[in-house]
């Protein structure tokens, strides 16, 4: 029960931070990738941030659930299925935040 209430937690903080980053809200995203992203590339840079980080919370949320049903019936794919869920979408998600740096920031570093 613990796992969901955790993964639940924090997969919906990472949803309202997507979201605040989707409507130009920057100030969660490192200080070195604001300052890059020019004034009018705010927008379409916290918009692709954004997608990525409330997918992985997305992702969380449905592995938490995923993991509760799993302690109820005992079905090991449930398991598997969420955490392959959780690491295809983390791995999506960090992607399109990569391509948003690189596009807007013209590097990642």
């Amino acid at each position: 029960m613990s796992v969901l209430i955790t993964t639940a937690v924090l997969g919906l903080l990472l949803i309202i931070i997507g979201i605040s980053n989707m409507m130009g809200n920057i100030y969660s995203v490192h200080w070195y990738h604001r300052h890059r992203v020019t004034p009018e590339n705010v927008k379409p840079f916290g918009k692709l941030v954004g997608i990525g980080t409330g997918l992985i919370g997305i992702a969380m949320i449905i592995f938490g659930i995923l993991h509760l049903v799993y302690l109820k019936t005992q079905a090991e794919l449930l398991l598997t299925v969420g955490s392959a869920i959780l690491i295809i979408c983390a791995i999506i998600g960090i992607a399109i935040s990569f391509y948003a740096m690189i596009k807007y920031n013209k590097g990642i570093f």
